[in-house]
């Protein structure tokens, strides 16, 4: 049974019984028996059909936030902007699908060379649940605009948001079986790969979920794509604008509730300026609003789970016990839901729990080095490499930096953001790409600005 289970109160939700053998096998033999009827309609109409999900998504964006932020405590006015980022991203793709996806010429011996984009076939996404209507939107829309059909296994804590995610594509007018959810537990993931009609897999989960669909798909050699966990740094050189940097490194690190792999994490400020940064930032960390995340006024809500509250708990707990001090916040918050104090923690060395692992709330660990060369070093001193930023005044400077960075997406002067007009992954344990879309081997992002998608 997959349980909704609301993290501000305890309260259940609702449930839904999980998918068995034989409705697995009838979901997998829809999507296979629909899979050229899609490929064959033709980029166009296929583009059309993705335009209408924005309208639907839009017209009943007050009750799809509702959900999102009843499963895994978003606050609300988040949970909206989530639901229009989705619309506006199913906009951009139906706008651009076929230009991205056109025949590429190439010059070659032959009288005619080129590089054409033909779809897999059928493709299970293994969705998270911080995220609930992006994540699988995001892998969704272009997949599906590439021809492909696809099964949607979500988290388990968020089952309410996977029958949602259906329903818009339904109502948009797909056809039946171009997009399915299924209703089950981690335990039918290895079957459903190993199906001989599935042609890939996308996670976008932990390290251990990684490894565990990489090793499933290596056995049966097939096209995976994995977006895994993120330590990312948030890096202030000597010349930046503290003011407007400390304002941004709350949002990065506290947005979501503290719980996104390219949130800020690890925040490494050159020591000349360390004092004021560390100023206004526990200032800013300090005056955040914690509750109810269905009151508009409130900024940072529950974890989504008990056992992620414990986790962060202990990470805090051993730092402290290694010598780091706590500047602001540092305990759970008693009573119903939840819910952890927004924190900042000083003096935080990189042997530490809140510098070595991925902290997935709202905890941000503060590193003081003498120089740009030393925060370059503790930056990449990191089994992850998904996001990161850097803050200076000379943009020339921050661009040479990022070259160093050891990160799938770079930001100067802005905070890490996902945006449908670049592209996203990781290095190192953050994620592996063997199936992008829509072309290259590797693709990394470097922004000079904030994003301004939604």
């Amino acid at each position: 049974m997959l349980r909704s289970i609301d993290p501000a109160t305890g309260q259940e939700l609702a449930k839904f019984p999980e998918a068995d053998e034989a409705a697995v096998e009838a979901a997998i033999a829809r999507a296979w028996d629909v899979r050229h009827g899609w490929r064959d309609a033709g980029i166009e109409h296929r583009s059309q059909m993705i335009r209408a999900v924005a309208g639907v998504l839009r017209a009943d964006k007050a009750r799809y936030a509702s959900i999102l932020t009843a499963e895994m405590g978003k606050p609300i006015v988040e949970a909206e902007g989530e639901v229009e980022k989705c619309a506006w991203t199913a906009e951009w793709i139906a706008d651009n699908a076929a230009r991205l996806l056109a025949d590429e010429p190439v010059d070659s011996t032959g009288s005619k060379s080129y590089v054409r984009f033909q779809p897999l076939g059928v493709v299970l996404a293994v969705m998270p649940w911080n995220f609930p209507f992006w994540q699988a939107f995001r892998a969704g829309l272009p997949a599906l605009a590439a021809g492909n059909v696809m099964l949607l296994k979500h988290a388990s804590n968020v089952p309410q948001s996977a029958v949602a995610i259906e329903e818009v594509f339904r109502e948009a007018g797909l056809p039946d079986g171009v997009f399915q959810t299924l209703l089950i537990g981690s335990g039918m993931v290895d079957r459903i790969i190993s199906d001989r009609r599935v042609a890939g897999v996308t996670l976008t989960g932990s390290e251990a979920a990684g490894a565990k669909v990489a090793e499933t798909a290596g056995k049966v050699l097939k096209k995976t794509v994995l977006e895994l966990g993120g330590s990312d740094p948030f890096v202030v050189l000597e010349d930046a604008d503290v003011t407007l940097a400390a304002t941004a490194a709350c949002r990065a690190r506290n947005q979501n509730n503290g719980q996104s792999c390219i949130a800020a994490k690890r925040f490494i400020v050159v020591e000349d300026v360390a004092d004021e940064f560390e100023k206004k930032f526990v200032s800013a960390v300090g005056a955040l609003k914690v509750g109810d995340p269905t009151d508009r006024g409130n900024q940072v809500g529950p974890l989504a789970r008990p056992d992620l509250l414990d986790a962060l708990e202990r990470q805090v707990r051993e730092s402290v016990g290694m010598g780091a001090r706590v500047l602001v916040g540092g305990k759970r918050v008693n009573g119903k839901g939840n819910y952890f104090e927004p924190t900042v923690i000083g003096g935080v060395t990189r042997d530490m729990p809140v510098f070595k692992e991925e902290t997935f709330g709202p905890v941000a660990a503060l590193i003081r080095v003498k120089n740009e060369e030393e925060a370059l070093a503790a930056a990449n001193d990191s089994d992850f490499g998904l996001g990161s930023c850097v803050w200076t005044a000379d943009v020339a400077r921050g661009e040479r930096f990022a070259e160093r960075v050891e990160a799938g997406l770079v930001f100067i002067n802005g905070m890490v953001a996902s945006d449908a007009r670049l592209p996203f992954g990781g290095v190192k344990r953050s994620g592996l790409r063997l199936w992008p879309w829509p072309s290259s081997p590797w693709r990394r992002a470097c922004a000079r600005a904030p994003s301004s998608c939604p």
